[in-house]
């Protein structure tokens, strides 16, 4: 049996960055008898089209924690994005083994009218645990998010670090085979940076496999074992942490 836990090849992702309203029928109608209109229309979509990933391949073994850095832009989220499924690769392909624990934007599967409490259920849900085994560790996710006092009110009135709270609390009530995390640890005050990174490592250590972006290059080199380089949506290198890091850093003129 294959220890791979997350295969990616060659996967580029392409979008249109123009604002035009969406094709119409009186536009094809237009196009149907002006041959120059029609071709103006794809000459302007070409212009728009923007490789936020380009022939990204790597794996991830079981119980690999590895990091993903670049400057803002390089497509960190959009690769993290394509190995959850939120993302269709426009070429290529992504295979996963496991299940995955997606941890890729701050209060995805929340309602902001919902309380807290209500949250822990509904995102519990999306994520595919049962209300009955929510209830059980309903008790263990309000201790682990120290929000006790705000588990009546409307996550609406939260600030970013206790949704950080919250989120990492429902996220983390298992211990999933694949994590997927990108920056949430970085919000919020630092005792509870402290205590997510502590039950991440406890993950890791009991043979969960994550993938890891952050601009915390000191989290970086306590928690991965690898680190991917992407720039302009393309792989850099690929290697031992601190190697890649130290050349990321020369990169970017800062002391190793």
């Amino acid at each position: 049996m294959s220890d791979i836990m997350i295969q990616a090849r060659d996967v580029s992702m392409q979008f249109n960055l123009g604002i035009e309203k969406g094709f119409s029928m009186k536009q094809a109608f237009v196009e149907l008898f002006n041959p120059a209109k029609r071709n103006e229309r794809k000459m302007h979509d070409a212009r728009n089209n923007f490789w936020a990933l380009s022939d990204v391949s790597f794996d991830v073994h079981r119980g690999e924690v590895i990091g993903l850095v670049g400057t803002n832009g390089a497509g960190k989220s959009t690769l993290l994005k394509a190995v959850c499924g939120v993302y269709e690769p426009t070429k290529g392909s992504v295979i996963t083994n496991g299940n995955i624990c997606p941890m890729i934007e701050l209060g995805a599967g929340f309602d902001t009218e919902l309380t807290a409490s209500e949250n822990i259920f509904l995102n519990g849900a999306i994520m595919g645990y049962s209300k009955e085994f929510l209830t059980e560790r309903y008790e263990d996710i309000v201790n682990f998010s120290e929000l006790h006092n705000f588990m009546d009110v409307p996550i609406k009135n939260f600030s970013s670090g206790m949704m950080a709270r919250l989120a990492f609390s429902v996220a983390t009530i298992t211990d999933p085979e694949i994590l997927i995390v990108d920056e949430i640890l970085s919000v919020g005050d630092p005792a509870f940076q402290t205590k997510s990174e502590k039950k991440m490592m406890s993950m890791i250590n009991g043979g969960t496999t994550v993938l890891y972006v952050s601009h915390s290059i000191d989290s970086i080199r306590r928690l991965c074992n690898r680190v991917i380089w992407l720039d302009h949506g393309r792989v850099v290198a690929i290697g031992e942490t601190n190697r890649i890091l130290n050349a990321y850093l020369r990169y970017l003129g800062l002391p190793t």
